[in-house]
Protein backbone atom coordinates (compact mmCIF):
# COMPACT_ATOMS: atom_id res chain seq x y z
CA UNK A 1 0.00 0.00 0.00
CA UNK A 2 1.22 3.63 -0.49
CA UNK A 3 1.91 6.10 2.26
CA UNK A 4 1.53 9.44 1.85
CA UNK A 5 3.32 11.71 4.33
CA UNK A 6 2.30 15.48 4.89
CA UNK A 7 5.77 17.49 5.35
CA UNK A 8 4.83 20.97 4.08
CA UNK A 9 3.50 22.78 7.39
CA UNK A 10 5.19 25.82 8.85
CA UNK A 11 6.23 24.57 11.96
CA UNK A 12 5.50 27.81 13.63
CA UNK A 13 5.56 26.51 17.47
CA UNK A 14 9.40 25.19 16.44
CA UNK A 15 10.07 28.62 15.12
CA UNK A 16 13.73 29.27 16.50
CA UNK A 17 14.31 25.91 14.62
CA UNK A 18 12.15 25.49 11.68
CA UNK A 19 13.34 29.28 10.41
CA UNK A 20 16.69 27.27 8.99
CA UNK A 21 15.50 23.54 8.12
CA UNK A 22 11.65 22.18 7.70
CA UNK A 23 10.21 20.74 10.42
CA UNK A 24 10.50 17.29 8.89
CA UNK A 25 14.17 17.47 9.01
CA UNK A 26 14.45 18.33 12.38
CA UNK A 27 16.43 15.97 14.07
CA UNK A 28 15.80 12.79 16.64
CA UNK A 29 18.65 11.13 17.75
CA UNK A 30 21.03 11.27 14.22
CA UNK A 31 18.09 11.09 11.89
CA UNK A 32 15.45 13.88 10.53
CA UNK A 33 11.96 13.32 12.24
CA UNK A 34 10.64 11.96 8.75
CA UNK A 35 13.32 9.24 8.38
CA UNK A 36 11.67 7.69 11.79
CA UNK A 37 8.29 8.35 10.17
CA UNK A 38 9.24 6.25 6.80
CA UNK A 39 10.71 3.13 9.24
CA UNK A 40 7.67 2.65 11.23
CA UNK A 41 5.84 2.10 7.89
CA UNK A 42 8.62 0.08 6.32
CA UNK A 43 8.90 -2.28 9.56
CA UNK A 44 5.27 -3.34 8.14
CA UNK A 45 7.12 -3.79 4.42
CA UNK A 46 5.94 -0.56 3.16
CA UNK A 47 8.21 1.22 0.73
CA UNK A 48 6.33 3.08 -1.58
CA UNK A 49 5.96 6.94 0.18
CA UNK A 50 4.69 10.07 -1.47
CA UNK A 51 5.70 13.27 0.30
CA UNK A 52 4.00 16.32 0.23
CA UNK A 53 6.33 19.31 0.34
CA UNK A 54 5.95 22.85 0.87
CA UNK A 55 7.62 25.41 3.20
CA UNK A 56 11.13 24.93 2.97
CA UNK A 57 10.06 21.81 0.26
CA UNK A 58 13.72 22.15 -1.72
CA UNK A 59 15.46 21.55 1.58
CA UNK A 60 13.36 18.01 1.69
CA UNK A 61 14.41 17.13 -1.75
CA UNK A 62 18.26 18.20 -1.25
CA UNK A 63 18.13 15.30 1.55
CA UNK A 64 16.51 12.63 -0.19
CA UNK A 65 18.61 13.65 -3.70
CA UNK A 66 21.90 14.04 -1.22
CA UNK A 67 22.60 17.23 -3.44
CA UNK A 68 23.65 20.52 -2.07
CA UNK A 69 21.34 22.65 -5.18
CA UNK A 70 18.19 22.04 -6.75
CA UNK A 71 18.63 22.51 -10.63
CA UNK A 72 15.56 24.60 -12.24
CA UNK A 73 15.06 20.87 -13.77
CA UNK A 74 14.55 19.66 -10.44
CA UNK A 75 12.18 22.40 -9.10
CA UNK A 76 9.78 21.82 -12.56
CA UNK A 77 9.88 17.81 -11.35
CA UNK A 78 9.08 18.69 -8.25
CA UNK A 79 5.70 20.26 -9.51
CA UNK A 80 4.33 17.18 -10.84
CA UNK A 81 5.78 14.47 -8.58
CA UNK A 82 9.75 13.92 -8.72
CA UNK A 83 10.98 10.06 -7.77
CA UNK A 84 13.49 9.11 -6.29
CA UNK A 85 14.87 5.69 -5.13
CA UNK A 86 16.45 6.11 -1.73
CA UNK A 87 18.12 3.31 0.75
CA UNK A 88 17.28 3.06 4.56
CA UNK A 89 18.92 0.28 6.61
CA UNK A 90 19.98 -1.10 3.06
CA UNK A 91 16.07 -1.15 1.87
CA UNK A 92 15.50 0.66 -1.40
CA UNK A 93 12.43 2.81 -1.21
CA UNK A 94 10.50 4.04 -3.54
CA UNK A 95 10.16 8.81 -2.82
CA UNK A 96 8.02 10.62 -4.64
CA UNK A 97 8.09 14.36 -3.73
CA UNK A 98 5.73 16.90 -4.97
CA UNK A 99 5.53 20.64 -4.06
CA UNK A 100 1.58 21.46 -3.11
CA UNK A 101 2.26 24.88 -2.08
CA UNK A 102 3.59 27.06 0.62
CA UNK A 103 0.33 28.04 2.12
CA UNK A 104 -1.98 24.81 1.19
CA UNK A 105 -3.81 23.96 4.45
CA UNK A 106 -3.45 19.55 5.32
CA UNK A 107 -6.76 19.30 3.11
CA UNK A 108 -5.50 20.77 0.06
CA UNK A 109 -2.04 18.99 0.63
CA UNK A 110 -4.05 15.85 0.37
CA UNK A 111 -6.23 16.65 -1.94
CA UNK A 112 -2.78 17.56 -4.44
CA UNK A 113 -1.02 14.01 -3.13
CA UNK A 114 -3.89 11.96 -3.92
CA UNK A 115 -4.19 12.98 -7.54
CA UNK A 116 -0.57 11.16 -7.81
CA UNK A 117 -0.88 8.26 -6.38
CA UNK A 118 -2.17 5.33 -8.62
CA UNK A 119 -4.26 3.22 -5.83
CA UNK A 120 -8.35 3.97 -4.62
CA UNK A 121 -6.69 3.53 -0.77
CA UNK A 122 -3.60 5.01 0.23
CA UNK A 123 -2.35 5.18 3.76
CA UNK A 124 -1.52 9.11 4.75
CA UNK A 125 0.42 10.09 8.19
CA UNK A 126 1.30 14.04 9.35
CA UNK A 127 5.52 14.51 8.85
CA UNK A 128 5.75 15.17 12.56
CA UNK A 129 4.57 11.88 14.58
CA UNK A 130 5.55 8.14 15.69
CA UNK A 131 4.17 5.73 17.57
CA UNK A 132 4.56 2.01 18.10
CA UNK A 133 1.57 1.76 15.55
CA UNK A 134 0.37 -1.69 14.66
CA UNK A 135 -0.63 -1.06 10.58
CA UNK A 136 -1.58 -4.34 9.49
CA UNK A 137 -4.34 -4.44 12.26
CA UNK A 138 -5.10 -0.23 11.41
CA UNK A 139 -5.72 -1.80 7.38
CA UNK A 140 -8.11 -4.70 8.67
CA UNK A 141 -10.23 -2.55 10.83
CA UNK A 142 -10.45 -0.29 7.97
CA UNK A 143 -11.22 -3.22 5.57
CA UNK A 144 -13.77 -4.50 8.11
CA UNK A 145 -15.73 -1.11 8.29
CA UNK A 146 -15.84 0.03 4.89
CA UNK A 147 -15.29 3.29 5.52
CA UNK A 148 -14.14 6.10 3.43
CA UNK A 149 -11.82 7.14 6.62
CA UNK A 150 -10.29 5.64 9.65
CA UNK A 151 -8.03 7.86 11.73
CA UNK A 152 -5.63 6.18 14.42
CA UNK A 153 -7.11 7.73 17.78
CA UNK A 154 -4.63 8.28 20.75
CA UNK A 155 -4.64 9.65 24.34
CA UNK A 156 -3.66 12.84 24.77
CA UNK A 157 -0.36 12.84 27.09
CA UNK A 158 -1.12 15.02 29.71
CA UNK A 159 0.96 18.26 30.68
CA UNK A 160 0.46 18.48 33.96
CA UNK A 161 0.24 15.90 37.27
CA UNK A 162 -3.20 15.62 38.75
CA UNK A 163 -3.68 16.44 42.32
CA UNK A 164 -7.07 15.08 44.00
CA UNK A 165 -8.16 17.02 46.57
CA UNK A 166 -10.74 17.38 49.60
CA UNK A 167 -11.58 19.94 51.70
CA UNK A 168 -8.02 21.53 51.04
CA UNK A 169 -6.11 17.89 51.45
CA UNK A 170 -4.34 16.32 48.52
CA UNK A 171 -5.41 12.50 49.15
CA UNK A 172 -3.67 11.66 45.51
CA UNK A 173 -0.96 12.56 43.45
CA UNK A 174 -0.55 11.44 40.34
CA UNK A 175 2.67 12.17 37.55
CA UNK A 176 1.42 13.57 34.19
CA UNK A 177 0.38 10.38 32.15
CA UNK A 178 -2.00 9.78 29.23
CA UNK A 179 -5.64 10.88 29.66
CA UNK A 180 -7.29 7.51 29.30
CA UNK A 181 -10.64 8.72 28.97
CA UNK A 182 -9.69 10.96 26.23
CA UNK A 183 -9.24 10.09 22.30
CA UNK A 184 -7.78 12.50 19.82
CA UNK A 185 -6.72 12.26 16.19
CA UNK A 186 -3.29 10.66 15.70
CA UNK A 187 -2.75 11.17 12.26
CA UNK A 188 -1.99 7.50 10.80
CA UNK A 189 -5.14 7.43 8.26
CA UNK A 190 -6.09 4.80 6.04
CA UNK A 191 -8.04 6.78 3.23
CA UNK A 192 -10.27 5.96 0.35
CA UNK A 193 -10.15 8.38 -2.80
CA UNK A 194 -13.93 8.65 -2.29
CA UNK A 195 -12.81 11.14 0.54
CA UNK A 196 -11.15 13.15 -1.76
CA UNK A 197 -14.45 15.11 -3.14
CA UNK A 198 -14.91 16.42 0.20
CA UNK A 199 -11.90 18.62 0.53
CA UNK A 200 -12.93 21.38 -1.53
CA UNK A 201 -9.36 23.53 -2.32
CA UNK A 202 -6.40 24.07 -1.63
CA UNK A 203 -7.58 26.41 1.61
CA UNK A 204 -9.43 23.24 3.06
CA UNK A 205 -8.48 22.27 6.22
CA UNK A 206 -8.30 18.32 6.51
CA UNK A 207 -9.32 18.37 10.38
CA UNK A 208 -11.92 20.80 10.10
CA UNK A 209 -14.93 20.38 7.56
CA UNK A 210 -13.79 17.08 5.20
CA UNK A 211 -13.53 15.03 8.69
CA UNK A 212 -16.71 16.33 10.17
CA UNK A 213 -18.69 15.87 7.06
CA UNK A 214 -17.50 12.03 6.45
CA UNK A 215 -18.18 11.38 10.06
CA UNK A 216 -21.93 12.39 10.28
CA UNK A 217 -22.55 10.50 7.39
CA UNK A 218 -21.23 7.48 9.17
CA UNK A 219 -17.74 7.16 7.27
CA UNK A 220 -14.89 7.85 9.76
CA UNK A 221 -14.11 4.98 11.48
CA UNK A 222 -11.81 4.85 14.38
CA UNK A 223 -8.76 2.63 15.92
CA UNK A 224 -7.62 2.62 18.75
CA UNK A 225 -3.91 3.46 19.42
CA UNK A 226 -3.21 3.03 23.14
CA UNK A 227 0.20 2.46 23.66
CA UNK A 228 2.90 4.81 22.72
CA UNK A 229 2.60 7.87 20.61
CA UNK A 230 3.71 11.41 20.44
CA UNK A 231 3.70 14.26 17.95
CA UNK A 232 6.76 17.06 17.65
CA UNK A 233 5.11 20.69 17.65
CA UNK A 234 7.23 21.96 20.34
CA UNK A 235 10.86 22.29 21.75
CA UNK A 236 9.46 20.64 24.50
CA UNK A 237 8.02 17.61 22.67
CA UNK A 238 11.65 17.31 20.66
CA UNK A 239 13.66 16.94 23.59
CA UNK A 240 11.27 14.32 25.22
CA UNK A 241 11.94 12.39 21.90
CA UNK A 242 15.55 12.85 21.62
CA UNK A 243 16.03 11.41 25.34
CA UNK A 244 14.54 8.65 24.49
CA UNK A 245 16.38 7.82 21.54
CA UNK A 246 19.33 8.59 23.62
CA UNK A 247 18.23 6.05 26.01
CA UNK A 248 17.45 3.77 24.07
CA UNK A 249 13.44 3.79 25.00
CA UNK A 250 12.21 5.04 21.69
CA UNK A 251 8.82 2.29 21.43
CA UNK A 252 8.78 3.15 17.70
CA UNK A 253 12.36 1.94 16.94
CA UNK A 254 11.76 -1.59 19.12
Amino acid sequence: MKVAILAGGLGSRLDEITKLIPKPLVKIGNDPIILHIIKIYLKHNMRDFYIAIGYKGEEVAKFFLKKKKISRKIKKELKVGLKVIYSINNINCKITLLDTGLNTMTGGRVKRISKIIPDDTFLLTYGDGVANINLNKLINLHKKNKSMVTVTAVNPPARFGELKIKKSKVFNFSEKKSILQSWINGGFFVINKKFIKFIKNDKSILEREPLEKVAKIGQLSAYKHSKFWQCMDTKRDRDKLNYLVKTKKAPWIR
